[in-house]
């Protein structure tokens, strides 16, 4: 059985990727620089989790 992944990868830079969920379409930013690394979720002005409009998401 091959594992496919939930996450949909879009690198941005050498040491920066989006990470998009998709099942729910939040984004997340991915860094990684020498020895460490972070992610955090994207938001937009509102304060509100960044959600890609354009990933036709799953229904359950």
């Amino acid at each position: 059985m091959k594992y496919e992944s939930r996450f949909k990868t879009n690198s941005v830079d050498k040491n920066v990727e989006i990470y998009t969920d998709k099942e729910t379409g939040i984004q997340y930013l991915f860094v990684e620089k020498n020895w460490g690394c972070g992610l955090t979720v994207l938001l937009d002005r509102d304060g509100k989790p960044l959600i890609d409009k354009d990933l036709e998401i799953k229904e359950q």
